[in-house]
């Protein structure tokens, strides 16, 4: 056995034999006679080492050059671009490659685009050599070599359709079938170059978890066309990271297309009675209590606006503030609903408080999921609503809202009225219907009557207490 083969037996490679020895004579034939064989042999053996990585999942940005083996998942359009002083524009193709330990993107330029669009094939095996970089979707390798080898194996499934539980970044060419859970209205933006951009969101769950899904420009007037409990499929999407979440983008390729078929979601929830606070959880549970939406000025001039509600699952309930377009949901007394992403704040009375910000969702259901800690029934829900409180502010809206401070009211309040008894109460109209909820600044009471009050109006009630509330018999107004 030559030296050229022992140095090849100790080198763990995909490399074939006749291509490390051709490397070899040409190593031996470019140093002009300074060095034999062995010491070429010896030379390609360490660059190979140096290059060879062992999967992709080993690909870091900063490495000089990687050589890896990989199967070849979705390949992208050729673009072209234009090169600073030059007449000649630039091409380049995007494809997705994978193997066991992940996934990653290696671009590939000008005639090298071209031909891999003429020849390449999802499922292809390719040896690629190329310098990793960082990319807008995380890492990505620059194509210097490229060429398919039919006779490795890369052991990666194809998929045609994902789960929520598959999806990781830099994914393309992702068809998903979920539940709508919530959408938010369209938004719009300015663009660097002064162009306007339009972008919505809705959120999306399967039997495997949920997802947001982002809609750019013109897709983002889908999410006008679909409401909760919805079945969509969105195709042609890509996965991109946000706040240390993934997320699933639709653009100008891909679509939203509503299903006529059932697709199960069953939230993985944590019960009342175990929340701590500075945590972010999914709760779920019938709402006991409705307060109006409040609105308020912050600090920098702009208005916002708040609306809490009370959720009960079997082990305890709690007060959730909804924020900005959440304080639009319809959400009803009775209802069942999940609300994903809360933070666990103080609330009023040292009690704690779930706050739905922007990343929240929340879902009425038509029913509690199987094997959710429902609670109550949607009766026993009704009959405690018999104490709903003001909600938002104790007394200065602006001030708690714009510090960042509770959202809780003072509606528990200590005074404890015996039924029978006959009392006179002046307040302010903060929820109007029944019952009717008035607010003095220090006490919120509920109201039996049968008058027609309006938010915001100044009344004085007079009647019995009967659980609690005042029956009213006399209702005067202070607006008239």
């Amino acid at each position: 056995m030559g030296v050229i083969e022992d140095v090849y037996d100790d080198l763990e490679t995909d490399v074939a034999f006749e291509k490390f020895e051709a490397a070899v004579e040409d190593k031996v034939e470019q140093m002009g006679g300074l060095a034999d064989e062995e010491t070429a042999a010896m030379l390609i053996a360490h660059e190979l080492r140096d290059e060879e990585v062992e999967g992709v999942a080993d690909i870091e940005p900063g490495m000089e050059d990687v050589k890896f083996l990989a199967k070849v998942m979705s390949i992208g359009e050729l673009r072209t671009f234009e090169r600073d002083g030059e007449d000649e524009d630039g091409r380049v193709a995007n494809v997705e490659v994978a193997d066991e330990t992940g996934r990653i993107r290696i671009s590939l330029w000008d005639n090298m685009a071209v031909g891999a669009l003429e020849s390449l094939e999802v499922g292809d095996v390719l040896r690629i050599a190329g310098r990793p970089k960082e990319g807008y979707n995380g890492v990505e390798v620059s194509v210097d070599k490229v060429e398919p080898d039919p006779d490795a194996e890369v052991d990666v499934q194809m998929q045609d359709t994902y789960r929520v539980e598959d999806l990781s970044l830099g994914l393309s060419d992702v068809n998903l079938k979920g539940r709508v859970l919530s959408t938010d209205s369209v938004r719009t933006f300015d663009r660097d170059d002064g162009t306007e951009g339009r972008v919505a969101n809705l959120t999306l769950g399967d039997p495997t978890g949920r997802i947001r899904v982002t809609l750019w420009d013109e897709k983002a007037d889908l999410t006008d066309a679909f409401e909760p409990d919805d079945t969509v499929e969105v195709v042609d999407g890509y996965v991109r990271e946000r706040d240390g979440s993934l997320e699933l983008h639709v653009g100008n390729r891909g679509a939203v297309e509503e299903l006529d078929e059932d697709v199960e979601y069953v939230p993985e929830t944590t019960d009342v009675e175990r929340l701590e606070l500075g945590q972010t959880v999914d709760i779920a549970g019938g709402v006991i209590e409705t307060d109006p939406k409040r609105t308020f000025d912050r600090d920098d001039g702009s208005e916002g606006q708040v609306r809490n509600i009370r959720v009960k699952d079997g082990t305890g309930d709690i007060r959730v503030a909804m924020w900005g377009e959440k304080a639009d949901t319809d959400v009803d007394l009775a209802d069942y609903v999940v609300i994903t992403d809360v933070e666990i704040k103080d609330g009023w009375q040292e009690d704690l408080e779930a706050s739905a910000g922007w990343r929240s969702t929340i879902s009425v259901m038509d029913e509690a999921p199987d094997g959710a800690n429902a609670g109550e029934s949607a009766d026993d829900a009704q009959a405690q609503t018999q104490s709903q409180g003001l909600g938002a502010f104790d007394g200065s809206e602006s001030g708690a809202a714009s510090n960042g401070e509770s959202a809780s009211s003072d509606a528990d309040s200590d005074s404890d009225p015996d039924d029978g008894d006959v009392e006179e109460f002046t307040g302010t109209v903060v929820q109007a219907g029944d019952p009717v909820v008035l607010d003095d600044g220090t006490e919120t009471r509920s109201v039996e009557t049968n008058e027609s009050l309006q938010l915001g109006e100044e009344v004085t009630v007079r009647g019995a207490v009967r659980e609690g509330r005042i029956d009213a018999t006399e209702v005067a107004s202070k607006n008239h």
